[in-house]
């Protein structure tokens, strides 16, 4: 009896582990993108904590280009949501890449999207800039001395209401606040085991369709230290590291410490002295070893890169042309980051910098 339920048990787990992929939800962003494959944003029952991003007729990528590439995403603030980064990551699966990034599915409108955006561009804008182009062509300037003034009143009263009630509850029991799910870097390798599984699982409509030689992984602000702390593992090839970098910190499983188990070509992108990842980026950019090749590029768009413009900006050229060259062998490509002319012909502002190739 006891070995029949042992029996039992082991199918049971194993059907857990290669459950087939089963597409419960979908959109398309900004037209499925720029590039000669038109993405979809998925929601799969088997994986709900995280999104997929793809071409939408994957088999026919597949037929004509062979298995497609891998890109995990780890999200700014290791929150649980990829909306953020949901443009940029549509447009370069429209390049030919499975993206899969931390987060459930969820539905973002472009005019959604793009409204949720405004505080923050015009809260964080780099001084680099006089006016910023959102993805539906508006316009947006910092704010005004009298906008700051204006919110800064506004927090003023809310403390002193927040003060007040305190004071009148301060005998009763006090409200126990759950803090939000917070991701962790393990999910950028959970997310790789899924896709392992699919790309064996016959059921699946991942079934030999996935280049698991050829994995990227990216993170943004926060994200970027859930990178480094997985980055050890042999299975990523290559790390892009978006306005984040460890410096003197310890945060989500990474430290500078981390920093000695990379092993692949790596590429840090910031804002420039308006990003507060800066320093941590030039941190990083000192202690990495002799024999890893990486490449840095300082820009002129602060902490959230051009992720609110159209099809995410000049990042995501930077991200998908990073990735032809590394995952693809695309050595033209290369010239973005190899090529001192070539960079200051279409980013005459950005600062490149590279060792150890």
């Amino acid at each position: 009896m006891i070995a029949k339920k042992l029996l039992a048990l082991a199918a049971a787990l194993a059907a857990g582990v290669l459950c087939f992929a089963q597409t419960e939800q979908s959109q398309v962003i900004e037209n499925g993108g720029t590039g000669p494959w038109k993405s979809v944003v998925i929601g799969d029952k088997s994986l709900p904590t995280h999104t997929i991003y793809r071409p939408a007729n994957l088999k026919a990528y597949v037929a004509e280009n062979g298995k497609i590439p891998v890109l995990l995403y780890a999200n700014g603030a290791c929150v649980n949501n990829n909306l953020e980064m949901s443009r940029l990551l549509s447009e370069v699966a429209s390049w030919g890449y499975i993206a899969i990034a931390i987060g459930p599915y969820m539905d973002m409108p472009d005019e959604a999207f793009y409204n949720q955006w405004k505080g923050v561009v015009r809260g964080w804008y780099p001084e680099t800039k006089t006016v910023a182009i959102m993805g539906n062509g508006e316009r947006l300037t910092p704010y005004t001395e009298a906008e700051l003034a204006a919110q800064a009143a506004e927090r003023e009263a809310a403390e002193k209401a927040a003060a007040a009630a305190a004071k009148k509850n301060k005998n009763k029991k006090p409200v126990v606040t759950v803090e939000p799910f917070r991701t962790y870097g393990r999910q950028l390798l959970e997310a790789l085991d899924w896709l392992t599984d699919q790309n064996i699982n016959e059921e699946s409509e991942y079934y030999h369709l996935i280049d698991l030689d050829h994995v990227a992984a990216m993170g943004q602000s926060c994200g970027g230290a859930q990178v480094l702390s997985v980055a050890h593992d042999p299975r990523i090839k290559t790390c892009m590291i978006f306005n984040s970098g460890m410096g003197e910190m310890s945060m989500n499983g990474a430290s500078k410490k981390s920093l000695a188990h990379l092993h692949t070509p790596m590429l840090y992108i910031n804002g420039g002295k308006a990003d507060v990842a800066f320093n941590n980026a030039n941190g990083d950019w000192g202690r990495i070893a002799d024999n890893i090749p990486v490449v840095k590029i300082s820009t002129l768009d602060g902490h959230h890169g051009t992720y609110y413009e159209a099809h995410a900006g000049a990042y995501a050229v930077v991200a998908r042309m990073w990735m032809n060259w590394q995952l693809k062998g695309k050595i033209s490509d290369s010239a973005l980051f190899m090529n001192d002319e070539y960079e200051k012909s279409f980013y005459p502002q950005w600062t490149f910098e590279r060792k150890n190739w």
